[in-house]
């Protein structure tokens, strides 16, 4: 293990059906960074985000993930239907033992996607850009060691995703959490990667 990195993959070798993704891939990512995943639809992004979260297991090779606590904002939202927009949120929070604390911070991160007036919505009342936004603010508001950012702004117009990204920038310079984001979009990259891998 490379002591700089949060996560190292080691000769990984991944193959679906027969289908090579990887062969032999040796990456790692730096802690405390901002790491942006680059590159066309069906290139193994989102199966990178996988095998590092241990969703898929590899088939050779070596994870080694330096971390105890992740955050994942899927490509598809994963809100738990029966629930309300705040009680999505809460549900993550659910080992704080101060609720008004708990309160606080998906207050906070319900004002940062605009989203407190809908806090009492189930996910069927929503847009789907407004539930991209409460997977952003779900997964921003747990403190884990690592998030995992699959085409996180998906689905929103550009100035609400040049506004949330500038909000991100700012909790993340709080801190300092390391970050593995798969994005196509090359604006995208440029402001957030402090390096950009293309696959």
């Amino acid at each position: 293990m490379n002591y700089d990195y949060e996560i190292e993959l080691i000769n990984v070798c991944k193959s679906f059906q027969g289908q090579d993704v990887f062969k032999n891939l040796n990456i790692g990512f730096v802690k405390n960074k901002i790491s942006v995943i680059l590159g066309p639809s069906g290139c193994g992004k989102t199966t990178l985000l996988n095998i590092i979260s241990g969703i898929e297991k590899v088939d050779f090779g070596k994870v080694v993930v330096n971390n105890n606590s992740i955050s994942y904002i899927f490509q598809e939202d994963r809100l738990i239907p029966w629930l309300t927009v705040y009680e999505n949120i809460a549900f993550t929070l659910k080992s704080y033992k101060n609720k008004k604390e708990m309160d606080n911070i998906i207050h906070k991160y319900l004002d940062i996607v605009k989203l407190n007036d809908h806090k009492d919505k189930l996910p069927h009342e929503l847009s789907g850009g407004m539930k991209r936004r409460v997977a952003v603010a779900r997964a921003f508001s747990y403190k884990s060691e690592l998030l995992l950012m699959d085409e996180p702004f998906k689905g929103l117009d550009v100035k609400l995703k040049q506004y949330i990204i500038a909000e991100f920038l700012k909790i993340w310079q709080e801190d300092k959490r390391t970050v593995i984001m798969v994005t196509h979009d090359m604006e995208e990259a440029k402001i957030l990667g402090d390096k950009i891998y293309y696959l």
